[in-house]
């Protein structure tokens, strides 16, 4: 394998079928929570590279030095160096990063045959969330303009957007792995502003998606994933599940994501 990271944090599975998947992490996420559905992945013969977005993996400091397009450019620096190094490429991520998998699956169509979108989120409005947070989130564009607003950080929910317990010890326990425990609010800023894009060119991207979202996702509401659905320019694929919260890469039902995500890609491929 030639690829080589720039950092500690990123990974690189070698599978048997030819074929790779670029795994895309959350925001504020590194690249071990995805570890679960590359492992179901490999085990399906795909080989698995996770890279870690721009200004992710440290702290919230550098976080804030970076934006949407930074991690967009990432994404796109993943798969333009994995492409030589399979027969067929296709990129999955959770929430932000499933988005960014989407949008840099546009830029190169060439290259990626499939995204599978995991918990879509343009802003957070899920039953776990404040109020004053769905606020912030909703109104990120003017809420933006306010000065230092930026310097805020929030802490995550109580659940984490997991509901399985042992799956939520595990994640927290996570720091060392590169996984933020604090929210800079000026990553809600960017949040908005990618999902502003992103609603931009939906119409236009063509790349065969699955999208699966939890109905009982405590942070983003089903709505963005019917959104994307209803709105995508290419087909896609809407599956729900109903015994995980919002992170259902690392929940009770992570190998029904991977299977759900292999099989689509297989379906595609054959196609």
């Amino acid at each position: 394998m030639k690829i080589k990271a720039g950092d500690s944090l990123s990974y690189f599975m070698p599978g048997t079928s030819g074929n790779g998947v670029v795994l895309v992490h959350g925001l504020t996420g590194a690249p071990s929570e995805m570890r679960l559905v590359a492992r179901q992945l490999w085990r399906r013969g795909y080989s698995v590279y996770a890279p870690l977005l721009a200004g992710h993996g440290k702290d919230a400091a550098t976080l804030r030095r970076t934006n949407w397009r930074d991690w967009l450019d990432s994404v796109g620096e993943a798969i333009a160096d994995f492409t030589p190094e399979v027969d067929g490429l296709y990129a999955a991520g959770i929430c932000v990063g499933g988005q960014l998998a989407l949008m840099a699956s546009d830029l190169q169509p060439d290259a990626v045959r499939a995204v599978g979108l995991y918990s879509p989120c343009f802003n957070y409005d899920g039953w776990a969330i404040p109020k004053f947070k769905v606020f912030i989130s909703r109104q990120a564009a003017w809420v933006s303009k306010v000065p230092f607003i930026g310097l805020l950080e929030f802490d995550e929910t109580p659940a984490m957007g997991i509901k399985d317990e042992r799956a939520r010890r595990l994640v927290a326990g996570a720091a060392a792995e590169g996984i933020l425990e604090r929210f800079p609010a000026s990553s809600l800023v960017e949040m908005h502003r990618l999902g502003r894009e992103m609603r931009r060119r939906l119409p236009f991207i063509r790349t065969p998606t699955l999208i699966v979202h939890s109905r009982e996702d405590d942070l983003a509401s089903t709505d963005h994933a019917q959104y994307i659905h209803t709105h995508l320019g290419g087909p896609s694929e809407l599956h729900f599940i109903d015994d995980s919260y919002h992170m259902i890469h690392v929940d009770r039902q992570y190998r029904d994501v991977a299977d759900q995500t292999a099989n689509f890609f297989e379906t595609c491929d054959a196609a």
